[in-house]
Order: structure tokens, then C-alpha cells, then sequence
């Protein structure tokens, strides 16, 4: 397979004239030349942050606050997820899922409510999809067992020191949510020494230093902490210390679509477009190691395809800029996954 146009390449996804060649998935040549394609192909997003299971309730909970809402055990979140079938929240989440291949997303980073059966769950509902969930289980060290590593809800709900030993031990993945409602939570989780943190709303100087000295990554979700009254994430400062990704969060609260993070990240924060676009694609398979997330020789050949020449796109002067402010679910061509 041949795949033509302008080429977002490599990890600084530097746009070139040309063509990705593709054998049994892989990435095998990137080729510099004359095309005539208008298409714009780039790295399929990778989404770092994600609840999907109250995708059963979107939209509830308006003027809630953060506890209120998403709190253990007993926001509403947590009480309606108690209160949904299994058929029902399953189908809500294959839902979500197919949204998100089908606009351009290869994997999402997924904290996963629900112990054991939660991680049951969202195999179940991603099964036979293109896209490729990676699940943090959740309340338990069975649940890490059976995903893909541990998603702690934060350092004040609980000591998470045995559970993060054992995600160690298992060589698994694990993330904290720390700072999103104040600062008072974040030395406690960046003491488990975690893979990422999520938010990162409220970091004062001396966590700013200790992400800086000990390179953890951190995963900002800007739409969501607006829509929780929580604040917006220091995306400028957090880039310019450490690795930071996108993601949706909820999707009780937001639509999991990386292009609206994107464009509201870009437009929040003074940082280039370019590394916005970085932050939806290489950082995010960074954080998760996947083979994805940038488009090289050798890379999976999960890509997303925009129509260069559509009515949104024409005309473009800094592809980049226009992939990241303007591009959105209608500029979609294809989807490579």
C-alpha cells in the first residue's frame, strides 16, 4: 500500500511532499518526490487519558462539582455505573471506541473503573475495533493483573505504595491522577514514582522541579478541568519540563475527539502548534510504548489521512497549524489502523 501527499514525518512530523509505503502494516519507506495527492498524512492520535465507562450518561451532572461528580466511591459518576447492565455500559463504551478509530485515533490510554469486570468490559467492547485500548484496571491488584498496568485515582484516596510495587514488579504501566483540583496531592503521588500523572492543574515550583529532575510525563486533559471548574493546566510550563500528552478524560464530559483537544490546547496555551500535535501523537505512544504515533520506517502504519483540498482545509499555509486548530472529523478521508 502507497499512500500519498504531504507527509507528516518523523517525530518533529515535518511536513514533505511525497509518499508512506506500507507492507503488512508496517511502515517500510518514507519517499521525498512530486505527488499530486492534496491529502495531509499524519500519525494517528493516541488519546492518554480516558474514562469510557460513563459513556452511558453523557452530559449528566451539569453544575456538579469535581467530587460531586467523578469522586470514589460515590460520585455520580461511580453510582451510575453501579446502577448500568453490563450489555448497556459495554455497548455505550464499543460506541466511544468505534467514534474514536473512526476520527483518526489508534489507542487510548484508559483508567478503568470496575475492578476485574471493568477490564472485562472494555475487552469486550473493543473487540473486532481497529482501535487498541491500553487499560489501567483499577481498585484492585487482580485488576492490574488483567490489563495493561494500574490507573490511580489519586494519592488522597488511598496508599497506592503496595499496589504501585506490584505494578512494578509485573513490568506494567503505571499513572496517577495528581493537582487537579489543588497542589496538595501531587508530591504524595510523584513520591510512588509513577510512569505519568494525569492534570496537573495546580503544580507549584518544587513539583515543577521534581517532573523536570526525574522526567515524568504528564498527561493534561484542558477541556475536561474547564468543564469541572478545577482551573486549566500550565501547558507552557509543563512542555517545557517534561513530556506532556493529550487527553479526553470523561466521556460524561467531553466527546473523546483528540482534534477539539487539540484545537483548545493550541488556542489555551502558547505553545506551537507543532508540539500540541505532538502531544496527540508521539507522546502519547511514548508514554504507553507503543509502535505508534509517528510516521517512520519501521512504526506500525496506523495513520489518518485528512483531505488536504477539502472546503475547511483548502488554501492551508502551515499544514501543521491547520491540522491542529482547524482540522476535524469532516476532513477525514481515511483511516489507516
Amino acid at each position: 500500500m502507497i499512500v500519498e501527499g504531504t507527509v507528516l514525518r518523523g517525530p518533529e512530523l515535518e511536513p514533505v511532499r511525497g509518499r508512506v509505503v506500507v507492507e503488512d502494516g508496517e511502515i517500510v519507506a518514507v519517499e521525498e518526490a512530486d505527488v499530486y495527492s492534496d491529502d495531509i498524512v499524519l500519525p494517528a492520535f493516541v488519546n492518554a487519558h480516558t474514562h469510557i465507562g460513563d459513556s452511558i450518561a453523557k452530559e449528566a451532572g451539569g453544575g456538579l462539582s469535581l467530587d460531586e461528580l467523578v469522586a470514589p466511591p460515590d460520585g455520580l459518576k461511580h453510582r451510575l455505573l453501579r446502577a448500568a447492565g453490563r450489555e448497556e455500559t459495554v455497548e455505550a463504551m464499543r460506541r466511544s471506541l468505534r467514534l474514536m478509530a473512526d476520527t483518526g485515533t489508534a489507542a487510548c490510554l484508559e483508567f478503568r473503573e470496575g475492578d476485574v469486570e471493568g477490564v472485562e468490559y472494555i475487552r469486550e467492547a473493543a473487540q473486532g475495533l481497529p482501535i487498541d485500548p491500553v487499560v489501567l484496571g483499577r481498585e484492585s491488584e487482580d485488576a492490574m493483573h488483567a490489563s495493561d498496568g494500574f490507573g490511580a485515582s489519586g494519592a488522597r484516596d488511598g496508599d497506592f505504595d503496595r499496589l504501585r510495587n506490584a505494578t512494578r514488579e509485573a513490568g506494567k504501566l503505571f499513572g496517577i491522577h495528581a493537582g487537579e483540583r489543588d497542589p496538595h496531592d501531587i508530591n504524595p503521588a510523584l513520591d510512588l514514582d509513577p510512569d505519568f500523572v494525569v492534570h496537573m492543574v495546580h503544580p507549584e515550583s518544587i513539583h515543577y522541579e521534581r517532573v523536570a529532575d526525574n522526567d515524568v510525563p504528564v498527561v493534561v486533559c484542558p477541556r475536561s478541568n474547564l468543564v469541572t471548574g478545577v482551573g486549566v493546566p500550565p501547558i507552557r510550563e509543563l512542555v517545557e519540563r517534561t513530556t506532556v500528552a493529550l487527553g479526553t478524560d470523561n466521556v460524561m464530559l467531553n466527546s473523546p475527539s483528540m482534534f477539539r483537544e487539540m484545537e483548545f490546547a493550541a488556542k489555551l496555551a502558547d505553545v506551537p502548534a507543532r508540539e500540541v500535535l505532538k502531544m496527540a501523537t508521539v507522546n502519547g505512544a511514548a508514554i504507553a510504548d507503543l509502535n505508534c504515533g509517528v510516521v517512520e520506517p519501521g512504526r506500525d502504519a496506523k495513520l489518518l489521512v485528512l483531505d488536504g483540498d477539502s472546503d475547511n482545509l483548502a488554501g492551508a499555509e502551515d499544514v501543521v497549524r491547520a491540522v491542529v486548530r482547524r482540522a476535524g472529523a469532516a476532513d477525514v478521508k481515511d483511516v489507516l489502523l
